[in-house]
């Protein structure tokens, strides 16, 4: 663009185009929206339960409310097993979890779960997909574990 040059807009703003596009109907615009609410309610898969599912062979929830009248939840829970991941985060930043509030709360959780039959094991974001986290839930299944 040369000096003094006065900017052109080669396309319309979004707004505009599909208010004003004769090209698209209000029966197509209608039926790609639906398109795009229908594939935004399918369950995506999380990484973790399909790695449980594969490597392990058990069924892992992600989100798993536990408890009957509290709307605790685990991150991740093996229900079969009685097995709970809990991933801390913030662990460097000063994330929910050491704040005072957020320790409480999770000592609360933690040994109320545990009163349930809950075996709840604690990791941070990058040990989560580790061989050694995988090693100790193996261990938990199996009750193979030697110290």
């Amino acid at each position: 663009m040369g000096r003094g040059a006065i900017p052109v807009l080669l396309s319309k703003p979004k707004s505009a185009r599909i208010s004003n596009d004769n090209s698209m109907n209000k029966q197509t615009y209608q039926s790609k929206k639906k398109s795009r609410q229908t594939a935004n309610q399918q369950k995506i898969r999380d990484v973790f339960t399909i790695i449980c599912k594969t490597d392990l062979s058990v069924e892992c929830v992600k989100e798993h409310r536990f408890h009957p009248k509290r709307m605790w939840r685990f991150d991740y829970a093996i229900p079969e097993h009685k097995i709970a991941i809990e991933v801390e985060g913030g662990v460097w930043t000063g994330g929910r979890h050491i704040r005072p509030q957020g320790f409480l709360g999770d000592i609360e959780k933690y040994n109320t779960a545990t009163l349930m039959g809950w075996r709840v094991f604690r990791v941070t974001p990058d040990d989560l997909y580790k061989t050694a986290t995988l090693n100790l839930i193996k261990a938990a299944i199996s009750g193979d574990f030697n110290p």
